[in-house]
């Protein structure tokens, strides 16, 4: 059975598409016109082993913040449709990256109610690139809320903005890896006493 997600998503600010295949080999085609964020879903695609597909055209000339917030609900969205009924997956994952000077800590449960807990510097430089680095925690709660998980990320420290925000992605995009694949001992089981994902 193949684990693939489409979604398309189109306002008067922004169209988005997003395919992504959870057992890829990652395989990435991404295109948001926003550099360093597609430096990100490009790690995320890489390290997760997603073959991820991202094409967003939005409203930059107002600013990059429809551009990243619809492209990250359409990637939840795409996520969840991807894990389809979850029997026989891990669900919980985890991995801790370290970028030169920083460290990112990444947990995560598929557990369909979406919470997140983000915790990074403070005082980090505001731009990279176009990029607003306070989208950093919008992202993840827009793919939070679509793609229904729980979700913490800390980066207990880092001095560099580039670094800070890079190893958060690796981090979850590992962690996501680990908690979406499917466990050989759990096969045709969901991993739930609820009996509900």
């Amino acid at each position: 059975m193949t684990r693939v997600g489409r979604v398309e998503r189109t306002t008067k600010e922004t169209s988005v598409v997003v395919e992504i295949d959870l057992d890829g080999t990652g395989q990435v085609d991404v295109s948001t016109g926003v550099g360093f964020y597609d430096h990100m879903l490009d790690q995320l695609g890489r390290h997760g082993l997603f073959d991820l597909t991202v094409k967003t055209e939005g409203d930059l000339h107002i600013d990059t913040h429809h551009t990243i917030e619809d492209t990250a609900l359409a990637l939840g969205a795409a996520f969840k449709q991807a894990l389809g009924d979850k029997v026989g997956i891990y669900r919980f994952g985890n991995c801790t990256v370290p970028l030169d000077e920083s460290l990112a800590q990444v947990t995560v449960d598929l557990s369909g109610r979406p919470y997140l807990v983000h915790t990074e510097p403070e005082n980090i430089a505001p731009m990279i690139g176009t990029y607003d680095t306070t989208m950093t925690r919008h992202i993840l709660e827009s793919f939070v809320a679509q793609a229904q998980i729980a979700l913490h990320v800390h980066v207990p420290y880092g001095r560099n903005a580039h670094h800070i925000v890079e190893c958060q992605f690796k981090a979850l995009a590992r962690a996501l890896r680990y908690a979406s694949e499917r466990d050989p001992r759990a096969a045709g089981i969901l991993p739930s006493t609820k009996g509900a994902l």
